[in-house]
């Protein structure tokens, strides 16, 4: 169904029920549809209600195409120099589109769980509304902060790299691409899975400038680690120590700077996709989830 959120067209799927509402926000380029059969599952047999959205610029939600397709090169360069940045729109703008979420279904109160750019916007909706955030889960994701560990060299080409035409097999061999490079060695779906989920995604939306725009985003958000000492609900972080996009130093990164923060790391896991992948994060989730009630 569509919400109006803080402006835009928001394209959300809402579990319903009378359980603790867990606000799903995926990561870049994502959509709803992402979110595993196994990871709802859980949560619903858990006693959750499941809310999850595309983000901005993201699957059937609004896309911003009249702000243009950013340089990220250019946008990487100013943030090593510490210059200022004039993105399209901000992280800040994408945690105010999940609140609106939150508002147009009537909740006040939610678990907020972000995976990769969306532990981002999680965290900045833990910073920005504290009264909203009953518990942040931040997930692949990163702290933002100067002299982490960057992609390595396979990620950054595949991030940088465009489909080689537009034919149907040229998008899919570029998605087979970036997701072979980001994945871990344990979880990898195989091919003819893969190709499912390309096919799915792409029916949905594919919008290759949408993707620079969110990246911009995440580029030019260069206060978010000092601010995340203030972030104050029960916090946990989880991350593949495996993950060649956005390293695992970069998640404890993310717990240390939260007071009391509990961090987890998943063996063999890299920026992954695949189901048995998320079903990893369930041990962890569901008892940290339990242990905080709203």
């Amino acid at each position: 169904m569509k919400v109006e959120a803080n402006g835009l067209s928001i394209e959300v799927e809402d579990a319903g029920g009378p359980g603790e509402p867990v606000l799903l926000i995926m990561g870049l380029g994502g959509q709803l549809i992402h979110w595993p059969d196994v990871f709802l599952d859980a949560l619903a047999e858990a006693g959750y209600r499941a809310i999850r959205f595309d983000n901005r610029d993201a699957g059937l939600s609004q896309h911003l195409r009249e702000r243009g397709a950013p340089n990220l090169v250019a946008a990487g360069l100013l943030r090593l120099l510490g210059a200022p940045q004039h993105p399209p729109y901000s992280l800040s703008d994408m945690a105010r589109d999940a609140l609106g979420v939150l508002d147009a279904l009537g909740v006040g109160r939610a678990h907020v769980l972000g995976v990769s750019l969306g532990g981002m916007v999680a965290q900045r909706i833990a910073i920005a509304a504290p009264e909203r955030c009953a518990t942040l889960t931040s997930i692949m994701s990163s702290s933002g902060a100067r002299g982490l560990p960057g992609p390595r060299a396979q990620v950054t080409r595949a991030v940088l790299a465009k489909p080689h035409g537009r034919s149907p097999e040229a998008v899919m061999r570029y998605y087979l691409d970036f997701f072979h490079a980001i994945g871990g060695p344990a979880f990898r779906l195989p091919e003819p899975e893969l190709r499912d989920f390309i096919q799915r995604s792409v029916a949905r939306s594919h919008d290759p400038a949408a993707n620079l725009r969110q990246m911009a985003a995440v580029l030019a958000d260069t206060t978010r680690a000092r601010e995340l000492a203030r972030v104050r609900c029960p916090t946990l972080v989880l991350h593949g120590d495996a993950d060649p996009f956005v390293r695992i130093e970069c998640g404890r990164d993310t717990a240390r700077r939260i007071p009391g923060a509990r961090f987890a790391a998943i063996e063999g896991a890299g920026h992954d996709v695949a189901p048995q992948a998320f079903a990893q994060f369930l041990p962890h989730l569901l008892p940290f989830l339990r242990a905080h009630p709203i």
